[in-house]
């Protein structure tokens, strides 16, 4: 698993030119799932960004596990969606159980004009 997290003065996700989340003060993380993911590392990542008192914004960003071969990217190590649904829900399920829940959004995110990270 991989993830980007952003300390941010507000963050929203807009789909379709309506805005389906948003958060003031707080942390936005963009989140990659590998195909060979576990609860356990659900889990650590949890940990880790729960240390600090804000709200966090929780996005799947299959493209952190973007390489390019030769002009095209390939993304075969990311988790396949149907996999990528139910357990990326779980980890907003987690976030949510392990602080306060009215303070955690997710969203999935599948569809992106650009999809690029770069490292």
């Amino acid at each position: 698993m991989r993830a980007i997290v952003q300390r941010v003065p507000s963050a929203s996700v807009e789909v379709e030119g309506r805005i389906v989340s948003t958060i003031g003060p707080g942390l936005l993380v963009l989140v990659g799932l590998h195909e060979s993911d576990s609860g356990s590392d659900a889990e650590y990542i949890c940990r880790k960004v729960m240390q600090r008192n804000y709200e966090v914004l929780l996005v799947s960003q299959f493209t952190l596990y973007g390489i390019l071969k030769g002009n095209k990217p390939d993304f075969h190590v990311a988790m396949a969606p149907d996999k990528a649904k139910p357990f990326y829900a779980s980890l907003v399920e987690s976030f949510r159980k392990s602080y306060k829940p009215d303070a955690i959004k997710g969203e999935i995110i599948f569809m992106f004009s650009w999809p690029i990270s770069c490292f």
